[in-house]
């Protein structure tokens, strides 16, 4: 199934329109589609495919005297060969060098139609040759690119790899004419893997997958239409076959190897809410410095986290610190909900007859229901009147009580020239007056220049009761459904 991604689809096809091959860039975290995109483009417009994809990091597999068995250099090249023979007329020979591989490659294509090449799991690829991104370079120099219908790709889940050795590269610079940062799919698009058993579905259940799978295309596709939400969690989330179980740890150790223990530890410090760069190092027993700035940042890059750091509204600078925020919705909800019940998941003892029915679950899909809402601000601002608006900001605010302040904690404030919108959010059985007095509470501790004005909005799941429909505290009220447009 492949839905959305109009605007990767739409750069792409500019491409065809040059004289001249292109190389471009893929980043994003496993599961989002990245490779899927490129085989759809090139069905799409007829264009040959050839997909090479690296070796993955091996686990938990040892040689005989005890040692692990690492993938090395000759083992990637020979999976190169092998994968490159299985899709042309190339005999399998394990290349010599990368050198060498690069030139069977460049053998294989031809100017007579449109040919797209890509390097999946390009970091895997390379990560035991110092020389690879060299060879890369210079191979991209003096053969690749004097095809004249070649699109070669580079893609990858761990970014800092491609950030490093490719956008960063001085060899490479000028040289990619595009560089994607995949993000999750828009949440009209989500609906879509639905179908024609869309109708049939609640909102709410709709919504609650969404906040535990996000809109990682992978995700979606292990949802079964014909089953309730609690069924497709239950095997899903809560057995010990489960995808959404298992996934967690095999995507992370693969994408950060020995690295992953040290930034499995920094998610679990913020899988119950945002903290700064002094918090999550306190919460961690560590020290504020270069290697905690740079795990953050490598998870920042792969899309588990988002740097929060937002503007004040009362002077337009930026805020002096950032707050890290688990942004992807299934890590959050694995480490939140999954991993505390891990042992009894494993021995198949987790049994629920309704989600409702589970410790905390409305307090954690209210939270996740939140961070759904927030990764997807843009399908807010058509309804705000804010779709040819420049957004200056558009992040969780918090500043905490001081002396003559009060503290004040907003899910989402998405800041104009003119205008500070304080959006909540809400998932609740029945929202009443509660919901008026916080709105009201926060209106009035938001700091502010007199030139800005304040509007209000209520994203919710949930049945409004008739005081918040009457009252003037929101300005616009807008139900889940309209979000995920499904009215």
């Amino acid at each position: 199934m492949f839905f959305g991604r109009e605007y990767e689809l739409r750069r792409l096809k500019e491409l065809l329109n040059k004289p001249m091959a292109s190389l471009v860039t893929c980043r994003g975290r496993r599961r989002i589609g990245k490779s899927t995109l490129f085989e759809h483009f090139a069905a799409l417009n007829g264009c040959r495919f050839i997909k090479l994809e690296g070796i993955a990091p091996r686990s938990g597999e040892e040689e005989a005297n005890g040692k692990k068995k690492e993938i090395t250099d000759e083992d990637q090249r020979a999976a190169f060969g092998r994968q490159l023979a299985d899709q042309t007329r190339l005999p399998e020979v394990v290349p010599s060098s990368w050198t060498q591989a690069f030139a069977f490659l460049d053998s294989v294509i031809t100017d007579d139609v449109w040919t797209v090449v890509l390097l999946d799991e390009i970091s895997w690829m390379g990560e035991k040759s110092p020389d690879f991104p060299g060879d890369l370079k210079v191979a991209w120099d003096n053969k690749f690119k004097r095809h004249g219908k070649l699109i070669l790709v580079l893609c990858g889940s761990v970014s800092a790899w491609i950030t490093k050795n490719i956008l960063d590269n001085a060899g490479f610079v000028g040289r990619p004419s595009v560089d994607f940062i995949l993000p999750e799919l828009r949440l009209r698009d989500c609906v879509r893997f639905w179908g024609d058993d869309l109708s049939r579905f609640a909102t709410r259940d709709i919504v609650d997958i969404l906040s535990v799978t996000g809109g990682v295309p992978r995700y979606l596709e292990e949802m079964n239409p014909s089953q309730t939400v609690e069924e497709n969690l239950r095997r899903t989330c809560f057995s010990p076959d489960g995808y959404l179980f298992r996934d967690f740890e095999q995507i992370f150790n693969r994408v950060f190897g020995e690295r992953a223990e040290r930034k499995r530890a920094i998610l679990v410090a913020l899988a119950d809410g945002p903290k700064s760069l002094a918090d999550i190092a306190s919460a961690l027993g560590k020290k504020r410095n270069g290697h905690l700035s740079d795990d953050l940042e490598e998870l920042k890059l792969s899309g588990f986290l988002a740097g929060d750091q937002g503007r004040n509204p009362k002077t337009g600078e930026l805020a002096l610190s950032t707050r890290y925020r688990l942004k992807d919705n299934y890590a959050r909800f694995y480490l939140k909900y999954m991993l505390p019940a891990r042992d009894r998941i494993e021995k198949g003892l987790f049994e629920f007859v309704s989600l409702a029915g589970l410790a905390g679950w409305d307090a954690v899909m209210g939270l996740q229901f939140e961070n759904l809402v927030v990764n997807n601000f843009k399908s807010l601002l058509p309804r705000l009147g804010l779709e040819n608006v420049e957004i200056l900001s558009a992040e969780p605010y918090r500043r905490a009580a001081g002396k003559g302040h009060p503290g004040c904690q907003i899910d989402l404030l998405i800041q104009t020239e003119r205008y500070a919108f304080i959006v909540e959010v809400k998932r609740q059985k029945a929202i009443g007056q509660k919901a008026i007095d916080e709105i009201a509470a926060k209106v009035a501790a938001l700091p502010r220049e007199k030139t800005t004005s304040v509007r209000t909005a209520l994203v919710y799941e949930g049945t409004l009761e008739a005081c918040v429909k009457a009252t003037r505290a929101y300005d616009f009220l807008i139900p889940s459904e309209e979000l995920l447009m499904l009215s």
